[in-house]
């Protein structure tokens, strides 16, 4: 792959007429990539969705939102760091915008990574997958594979994949392209360039079988090597590999600062966890700033942010130093899989510590448990209403359903879509009203 291809202003969707007024303007493509999706309905409604704790009530922790901004900001910095790199390892490609490119490309990716993802954090996706595997949604198997529909796309369903497919679909109303992003930004999501038939059973993948031509169209446009045609398989767009760093850092960091914040994690354990990512001489510098610091979470916040700063330099020496490899397609694993031992094995104590303390905690076993009852009541009476449209309580559900979503599909597999397509736009409080609404269990004030 070469990156004069790979760094591409063209936008899914547009004309020539477009591309003509666009230049010129202030702002780069990719810079107007970042400002459309921050204006977006769909991103504005990350602030009411879980990342991994309930939504606060008294304490503040992390949402979509405030996830996917922080992971922008890292993004950007180490999209700063990798372009000026490589723009002084390539001095004769003058006309690559590695400076300013690269950086405002993963940022605006990186605000985009999670804009598929269902309500109710990761327990969402899975609660999808578990409808279709193990609850009422088995019923459809057969009738989708009857049609030729793709069941493995809705058993493993992934917010990856489902973010492309916000992202490029042209959902009715909406404009041929769907957000019209810049090639090079909608690649640079995907982590998974592979259809659910290479997933081998994991919820890991990068594209439903609705927008397999868009994703040969993006990979033809930036040259993305094609590992496989059936099933359908590419390398990972480079830049990926920055999107991803910048998620893996925040979010295992992240995580320990909020169960510290809801008393999950001691003070003392949390900060163990941390201090772990330094040098002994590393360490003794940051102790002597930390111990001037009397409010304990405005202390946990400096140690945090040494450690991220510090992951994030690492991660964009590793891109540098695997440069060749990832532009042949053949570099294996994450960035962060390849971190010094002494990073690795402290990011590898914050994995561990959040599977066993974190992510079965009370409070996120139950957002899981309500996700699963509430995804299954709505999606049985969405489908079911797709199936019967002529019953009168499948006209009057439909009728609350937003016409951007296409609920008169010909086929089995479009109608599981597109009820997956409204649910997933859902904020947690637009679901659980929703589902108390048309359980019965909550009527509106009379």
């Amino acid at each position: 792959m070469h990156w004069e291809q790979l760094l591409s202003d063209r936008r899914l969707g547009a004309d020539a007429t477009e591309r003509r007024k666009a230049q010129g303007l202030a702002r780069s493509d990719f810079e107007r990539d970042y400002d459309r999706l921050v204006f977006s309905p769909p991103f504005r409604r990350l602030q009411n969705k879980t990342q991994v704790f309930p939504l606060p009530g008294n304490i503040f922790v992390h949402n979509r939102l405030t996830h996917s901004l922080e992971v922008s900001c890292l993004g950007r910095s180490l999209g700063n760091i990798v372009g000026e790199c490589l723009a002084g390892r390539h001095p004769k490609a003058q006309e690559i915008p590695f400076r300013s490119g690269i950086s405002a490309i993963v940022s605006a990716a990186c605000l985009a990574h999670d804009m598929g993802n269902p309500p109710f954090g990761h327990s969402g996706e899975r609660a999808i997958s578990a409808y279709f595997k193990e609850g009422n949604g088995q019923r459809w198997e057969e009738l989708v594979k009857a049609e030729g529909g793709r069941w493995e796309d809705f058993l493993l369903f992934e917010g990856n994949a489902n973010a492309f497919r916000l992202l490029t679909h042209q959902f009715k109303g909406r404009r041929s392209g769907g957000f019209a992003l810049t090639y090079s930004t909608i690649a640079s999501i995907i982590k998974y360039p592979y259809s659910s038939l290479s997933a081998q059973g994991k919820n890991k993948f990068g594209f439903f079988a609705t927008e397999e031509e868009t994703i040969r169209e993006v990979a033809t446009e930036l040259g993305l090597k094609q590992l496989d045609e059936d099933p359908l398989r590419y390398a990972r767009h480079p830049l990926v590999y920055l999107v991803e760093a910048a998620d893996d850092i925040c979010y295992q960091i992240m995580d320990i600062e909020d169960a510290c914040k809801l008393h999950i994690l001691g003070y003392d354990e949390a900060q163990g966890l941390i201090q772990g990512f330094f040098a002994d001489d590393e360490l003794r510098e940051i102790q002597h700033v930390a111990n001037t610091i009397g409010d304990p979470n405005e202390r946990m916040g400096y140690l945090r942010s040494k450690a991220i700063n510090l992951l994030v330099e690492e991660a964009a020496s590793l891109f540098l130093d695997a440069e060749e490899a990832i532009l042949a397609g053949t570099f294996e694993g994450s960035l962060i899989q390849h971190l010094s031992p002494r990073l690795l094995s402290a990011y590898q104590a914050c994995s561990r510590t959040a599977y066993a303390k974190i992510y079965s905690a009370r409070e996120v076993v139950d957002v899981e448990l309500a996700g699963h009852r509430i995804f299954s009541a709505l999606l049985d009476q969405l489908i079911e209403a797709q199936m019967h449209p002529d019953h009168l309580y499948s006209r009057t559900l439909l009728s609350r359903v937003s016409s951007q979503y296409e609920m008169n599909h010909p086929t089995v597999y479009g109608r599981i879509q597109s009820s997956l397509d409204y649910i997933s736009g859902m904020t947690d409080i637009y679901a659980l009203d929703l589902y108390r609404r048309i359980t019965g269990m909550n009527l509106p004030a009379v």
